[in-house]
């Protein structure tokens, strides 16, 4: 479930996944990202790649005048753009020794767009949402980001990470060169090694476009010389400016899910292990499983760093057994009972890794929160405290004999995701859960979606989960519906929103169709005064349409034969069969 701040979402994770791509496969692509050269005979098409790409850097270079450095680099780095552009050349059953002087006559008279060369080789596609719309054919005709780029690279950036700070902030290819070297050359004298300015610079590439005295920019310094000078972090890595840019990713994680800069570095240096050891996508795995826990964002830090255990912590693979788990970190038999009544949805077994989700389901997570962090309970995570007994109980052999039923009418690999999102909202493998999983439609991270966008209108977290046991298909609903049914409710009806608890079905009827048609005659009636008081919607929507002709007959003998005629749709008449 990706209950995440929008800081986080579009910083640490975002970068997360993009510098993986540049540092896993920067110069490589897809084979189903080229164009297939149906112009050329297969046993050509290797011959003609590498002479267009030396034909594109004579053409940079000598035609279009750009420094041989820029020019081998962007033909190096740039396979789709060049497969594409052979694509279009008529080759015409040509010898290869005819390759060079056809590519040279197709630059000569075809003039081409450098600036789709250059993008994608320094890591972005022409067609990213961050590149700006009717940029010019030539390099040449940008004369500060030539100048932006050749600065960069003369302090030593790699060509095909720059990538990394256009997506960050575009504006830093737009400062004047003297600017960008003076700025580095300050960073460097604070104490780093040049590859370490580099690999901060390309995790946090506002340095390079902030104010000259940016607060945030001298906190983050401040932060980091403690953790790569003082403490020696840079020594782990030696040269490799990959590596480094590893270390810098783990640590912008911190700051974009915990606190600001310029209070955790004696901490990070303290624990400058996890930085080497601890992969990225584990290091936002153990600080999401806080802060979907409710824990204060500015806590978590501090939190995870003095208690470092916890990122070597399997939550993946343990299980744990609900109720049994509560009573063995704090509750009473009475209360696990009291809690089992009113949330059944949550028994059985689930990971170690879900308890957010089951502590929030049950509107146990401050309780849990200051189980773990003023009474220092960390061991209730650990695996062996989370042991339960191998042997299957019942609602799990229920659970189990249903799933496999469902895998025989759907298909198998959708069934498991499904399973995955209600286990990780905190629903138990019971029946309860099987019958859940039987009903939405939608793989993970749409069912996830929904359930974020109906937490986001402010419904309570365990009222949601108890309206999903009671209406699983309200998870069927795309996001923008949700919304305007909500909005209809609360705004046209009048209804708090907290309604949904005894009646989730109204997220599930047809909005134009039944819902709104339905109390326009209502609306109707009233203003002909015939209706004194308002019908509730379990009242209006729970009927099927011939019963609610009957309701309607009772109010006014005349008042069918207006339904009829003037509101009702066709439509209606088949809209039990999306609740049932």
């Amino acid at each position: 479930m990706r209950l995440l701040p929008s800081a986080y979402t579009a910083g640490a994770f975002s970068l997360f996944l993009i510098s993986r791509r540049f540092l896993s496969s920067s110069t490589t692509t897809s084979s189903s990202s080229f164009r297939k050269l149906k112009n050329l005979h297969y046993r050509n098409r290797t011959r003609a790649l590498a002479e267009a790409k030396l034909a594109l850097t004579e053409y940079l270079h000598a035609t279009r005048a750009l420094p041989f450095t820029l020019a081998d680099h962007i033909a190096s780095n740039s396979p789709v753009s060049l497969s594409t552009f052979v694509s279009q050349i008529p080759f015409n059953n040509a010898i290869p020794s005819d390759f060079p002087r056809i590519l040279r006559s197709f630059f000569a008279y075809r003039p081409v767009n450098e600036f789709d060369f250059f993008f994608e080789s320094i890591g972005l596609f022409p067609s990213h949402p961050s590149l700006p719309s009717g940029t010019p054919l030539f390099l040449s005709d940008d004369a500060r980001l030539l100048a932006a780029v050749s600065s960069l690279l003369r302090f030593g950036f790699p060509w095909t990470l720059l990538g990394l700070l256009y997506l960050d902030s575009p504006s830093i290819f737009s400062s004047p060169p003297g600017h960008l070297l003076h700025r580095l050359q300050r960073f460097e004298a604070l104490g780093f090694t040049r590859v370490c300015v580099i690999a901060i610079c390309l995790t946090f590439p506002s340095t390079l476009s902030a104010a000259e005295e940016d607060v945030e920019t001298e906190r983050l310094f401040r932060d980091l010389k403690i953790v790569f000078v003082d403490y020696g972090l840079d020594g782990c890595a030696g040269d490799d400016v990959e590596l480094l840019l590893r270390f810098c990713r783990r640590i912008r994680m911190f700051y974009d899910i915990c606190s600001g800069k310029g209070f955790m570095g004696e901490l990070m240096g303290r624990s400058k292990r996890i930085f080497v050891e601890i992969e990225e996508s584990v290091l936002a795995q153990r600080l999401r499983f806080f802060l979907k826990l409710g824990m204060r964002r500015e806590q978590i830090g501090a939190f995870t760093l003095k208690n470092v255990e916890i990122f070597y912590l399997d939550l993946d693979n343990p299980e744990i057994l609900i109720p049994d788990y509560l009573v063995r970190v704090g509750l009473s038999k009475e209360e696990t009972d009291s809690l089992m009544k009113r949330h059944p949805y949550v028994m059985g077994k689930n990971k170690l890794g879900n308890l957010p989700g089951i502590m929030r389901a049950l509107d146990l997570d401050k309780w849990f929160c200051t189980k773990i962090v003023d009474e220092k309970n960390i061991h209730f995570l650990s695996p062996s405290y989370a042991y339960v007994d191998s042997c299957d109980n019942e609602l799990e052999t229920e659970f189990m004999y249903d799933l496999k039923r469902i895998k025989l009418v759907k298909q198998h690999q959708f069934v498991e995701v499904k399973v995955d999102f209600f286990l990780s909202i905190g629903f138990g493998k019971n029946k309860m859960t099987s019958k859940a999983i039987g009903l939405v439609s939608g793989n993970k991270e749409l069912l996830e979606e929904r359930f974020d966008c109906l937490i986001g209108m402010g419904i309570k977290y365990d009222m949601l989960c108890r309206m999903i046991i009671a209406a699983p298909k309200i998870l069927n609903q795309c996001e923008n519906m949700l919304h305007q049914k909500v909005k209809y409710l609360c705004q046209d009806l009048g209804y708090p929103i907290e309604y949904l608890n005894s009646f989730p079905a109204f997220l599930c009827f047809d909005l134009e169709n039944r819902i709104k048609l339905r109390y326009k005659i209502l609306n109707w009636l009233r203003d002909n005064g015939l209706v004194k008081k308002p019908f509730a919607p379990a009242t209006v929507l729970a009927n099927s349409e011939k019963r609610f002709i009957f309701n309607l007959s009772c109010i006014h003998p005349a008042a069918p034969k207006q339904w009829l005629e003037r509101f009702s749709s066709h439509n209606d008449r088949n809209a039990d069969k999306e609740t049932s």
